[in-house]
């Protein structure tokens, strides 16, 4: 499956971009502000319904302008899709396959499986558990739409029981019986979401080491751990043990909404020990392994960007990360650089078929 061309007007500071691309690696260079990363992240949109960057639909219609418009032709061996992302002012969002509004944006998630390497990925080693559950959420979903409607339905509870508990604060009454009404709602779907989280990170954390070796040289070692409070009891036992605390702090405090991804290098972590080099080799080791999850699982080499990922990396391990993509291994690829020098060289050194859009 490849994206063969891409119309794009009014999103962010695009006016107007309408081309057509190579199956293999396609690269966009020039100095920064020019929109490089935006036509990546329309891309992004074609796939996940939604920015990479910003949550807010309507900030990314470019100023003065009344609506933005996305529309991408997909073809793979026998077919060919056409996919439409429309956001006008103060009306809601469009999403459309084949001119086709789906009545759930959710049911396009997975169909256009996508990678994206991007600076802001250092998010996953800086910030808090809630973006590195998001990273395993997202990568599950595109091939499991069940996980999805499970997690829907529990975070849907979970807000619930938030709130209750907020009434019973407020109100100074506390009523057992409905507070039980949702913990089992949220015990019905626990132990599905922990068990998919779980095999998730058993078959991807050896797949990381391996890109990571790849790209660093083997110089250090790297590792993965999966926490959950539900390693310890059952999802019943621990609502029960925590209602208390729950009802002063007026939130649920025991749940797979508190797992966390622990990263270490060199068994230290990451966040603490690596340095800017290490952290972004690390961050691109964990999505070229997400890459190699959904194209087991799918069957199908998902369309693989990466957004200016090459600046803080010495010599040895930019190259590594080239080779890796110009690898048959990968399917249609982009990229982002401010060196059109070093895409030039990149696309003179692989057998890939390539195009250099300059920007």
């Amino acid at each position: 499956m490849i994206l063969s061309s891409l119309k794009i007007y009014n999103f962010k500071n695009i006016a107007d971009f309408d081309e057509e691309f190579s199956p293999g690696i396609n690269c966009f260079t020039g100095p920064n502000g020019v929109g490089k990363t935006n036509i990546l992240d329309a891309i992004h949109y074609l796939s996940f319904t939604k920015s990479y960057f910003n949550t807010l639909d309507i900030k990314n219609i470019r100023h003065g302008e009344d609506f933005f418009a996305i529309h991408g032709q997909y073809v793979s061996d026998d077919t060919s899709n056409k996919i439409s992302c429309i956001q006008k002012q103060n009306q809601k969002k469009q999403f459309l396959i084949n001119d086709k509004a789906y009545k759930r944006f959710s049911e396009h998630i997975g169909k256009f499986p996508l990678i994206m390497i991007s600076p802001y990925d250092h998010d996953l080693i800086n910030d808090g558990s809630d973006v590195r559950r998001r990273f395993a959420d997202m990568v599950i979903s595109q091939f499991q739409p069940e996980y999805l409607d499970t997690l829907v339905a529990y975070n849907k509870a979970l807000l619930q029981r938030n709130n209750l508990l907020k009434q019973f604060d407020d109100s100074g009454h506390f009523d057992e019986t409905m507070l039980s009404m949702w913990d089992e709602q949220l015990e019905s779907r626990s132990d599905y979401i922990y068990d998919e989280r779980n095999r998730f990170f058993t078959e991807i954390t050896p797949i990381f080491q391996e890109y990571f070796n790849i790209i660093s040289g083997s110089k250090e070692k790297v590792s993965l751990k999966y926490s959950s409070q539900l390693e310890n009891a059952p999802i019943h036992d621990l609502l029960i043990q925590s209602r208390e605390k729950d009802r002063i702090l007026r939130y649920t405090t025991a749940g797979i909404h508190k797992d966390d991804i622990l990263l270490y290098i060199n068994d230290l972590p990451v966040k603490n020990y690596g340095s800017q080099g290490q952290q972004k080799s690390y961050v691109a080791a964990l999505k070229l392994a997400q890459f190699d999850y959904i194209r087991s699982h799918k069957n199908v080499k998902p369309i693989l960007l990466l957004d200016d990922i090459f600046d803080k990396l010495d010599d040895m391990r930019v190259s590594n990360i080239i080779k890796l993509v110009s690898d048959e291994r990968f399917g249609q690829v982009f990229i982002t650089d401010t060196n059109a020098d070093r895409i030039s060289t990149l696309l003179s050194n692989t057998s890939k078929d390539g195009k250099h859009f300059r920007k």
